[in-house]
Parts: structure tokens; C-alpha cells; sequence
């Protein structure tokens, strides 16, 4: 089978040839489940199913990895604004992606892991870059050193003096281009404990170590939405090979599902549910 791809990285197509003979290892950013999930979160999850069953059709043993966040800023927030615990309000809507999923027609992943069960691999990681020095830890927080870095920014064509990471200032930071690995604990949020004090994984972090616990230190794909180009994938492959790991041979991004010309997210109020679309068409009809 010859398949050629468009890789990000080198920003020309390539010819597709797994890691090992016979199989291919993707991993899938997929649901932060803060809420219920429209047509634009399910397309990534479509379109690499498309792929996978392509790679099986040709041959490969395929093994899919697609991540949940369960913990992040955003579902602690909502959680919290409904008065519910913040594990029950992630799984509410992990059922509910799940349930999309399925309703389009997309397979089940190899494995689907929740952030919260991979601390001690997260702990592990930011072992390595703090040793190596492309990390540090300061007031309970621990920071990415991205000048230590020299290759930050090949993957997005980011110049590193123009980076903004989207993060809150800080003075603990040694420069505000630096991203946090993990964030110190505040009161009432949930915690696990580290040599650096109790806190919580930085969005970043979690990918990087659930990708290489599933699928190894080299896998051949690493996918998701054009929007997470930067900083989340640059951030994932600047600390995973820091740590020394080659990580992802391919980057492949989809484009996302618009509506007049604009990027269909909660905060534009301009979403479609699939449970709505549902009721006017058949799941292989919306998945077409």
C-alpha cells in the first residue's frame, strides 16, 4: 500500500512508512469533556477513524490512542459553577463524546486515557527535563525552559521572541515564553502530590506522557485539529524530545467544522449538537 501524507512539520507531503513493519501507532488529542459535544469536536475524531480504517484496509495493525482531559481549568470551572464534583462532571460528558463517537460510526480506540490516571508517568517527564535543564520548578509550579530549547517553534513556524503561550503572567516564571508542566495547588481544587509540593498537570504535559506510555519514545502518527498546532503540539514535541524521546514521525491536523465562515466553538454560540442533528438525519448520513 503507498499513502502519502501531509506532515506539518516538514509542511510537504510524505510517504507514509510505520515505525515497525505490519503496524502503525497513532495517537488522538482528544475530548477536554467541560461540556457536551458538537459537530466541530467530533470531526477530529471522524477523520482519524477515516485514516485508521484505511491503514487496516491496507494491511497495518493499527493501534489508536485517544486521550480525555478530564482535568483542566475549563471542566474545573464548570464544574464547579454547577456544584459538582469535578470527576463526576468529566464523566458525564466522556459518556457523551463517547456516545457521539459511536453514533457517527467511529471505532472505539485501542484505549482511551483519562489525564488523571497518568501522574506518575507526568512525574516521571518532568523528572527528565529538570535534570537534563530544560525544566525547573519554582513556588510549587514547573515551568518548560523553551530557550532552552533550540528547535521551539520549527513545528508551528513560530519565531520564539514573538511566542505568547496564553498562560496567566507569573512571577515565578524565569521568562513569560516558558510554559507550566504542572501547577501548584489551590485551595479546594483537586491535587496529587510531587517532590515539587501538591498540584495539577498542565495540559501540555499530559499528552506527551500518555502518547509515549501507550505507543513508545517513537510512534507514527500524532494528530488533531489545526488549532492545536500551537502551543499544545508545539509545546508536547519541545518537551518530549528535550527528554529525549523522537516522539511523532507525522503531524496531521484537520481543519475544523465552520459556520458562516466561522469556527464553530461554544463561546461564538454558533454550535450544533449531535443529538439535534441526529434527530433530521441518520449517524452515517452526518457522518458522510
Amino acid at each position: 500500500m503507498s499513502l502519502r501524507l501531509h506532515d506539518t512539520a516538514t509542511r510537504e507531503q510524505r510517504e507514509f512508512v510505520p515505525v515497525r513493519p505490519g503496524a502503525a501507532s497513532i495517537y488522538v488529542c482528544g475530548a477536554t469533556v467541560q461540556g457536551a459535544p458538537h459537530i466541530g469536536h467530533v470531526r477530529s475524531g471522524l477523520n482519524y477513524d477515516v485514516l485508521r480504517r484505511w491503514l487496516t484496509h491496507g494491511g497495518l495493525d493499527v493501534l489508536l490512542v485517544r486521550n480525555v482531559t478530564d482535568i483542566e481549568d475549563k471542566v474545573l470551572a464548570k464544574s464547579a459553577a454547577a456544584h459538582r464534583p469535578w470527576w463526576e462532571w468529566a464523566a458525564t460528558y466522556e459518556r457523551a463524546f463517547q456516545a457521539a463517537y459511536a453514533a457517527l460510526g467511529c471505532l472505539p480506540p485501542s484505549i482511551e486515557p483519562r489525564a488523571s490516571g497518568h501522574v506518575p508517568q507526568m512525574i516521571e517527564l518532568m523528572e527528565r527535563l529538570i535534570d537534563s535543564g530544560h525544566a525547573y520548578a519554582a513556588g510549587g509550579d514547573v515551568y518548560f525552559a523553551v530557550r532552552s530549547f533550540p528547535e521551539y517553534g520549527a513545528l508551528s513556524g513560530q519565531r520564539i521572541d514573538d511566542v505568547v503561550q496564553g498562560e496567566p503572567d507569573s512571577d515565578t516564571k524565569r521568562d513569560q515564553r516558558d510554559f507550566a508542566l504542572w501547577k501548584t495547588a489551590k485551595p479546594g481544587e483537586p491535587s496529587w502530590a510531587t517532590p515539587w509540593g501538591r498540584g495539577r498537570p498542565g495540559w501540555h504535559l499530559e499528552c506527551s506522557a500518555m502518547a509515549t506510555m501507550y505507543l513508545g519514545t517513537e510512534f507514527d502518527v500524532h494528530g488533531g485539529g489545526i488549532d492545536l498546532i500551537f502551543p499544545h503540539h508545539e509545546n508536547e514535541q519541545a518537551q518530549s524530545r528535550a527528554a529525549g524521546d523522537r516522539f511523532a514521525r507525522f503531524w496531521l491536523h484537520n481543519a475544523w467544522v465552520t459556520m458562516a465562515g466561522e469556527k464553530m466553538s461554544k463561546s461564538l454560540g454558533n454550535t450544533l449538537s449531535i443529538d439535534a442533528l441526529l434527530r433530521k438525519v441518520r449517524g452515517v448520513e452526518l457522518r458522510y
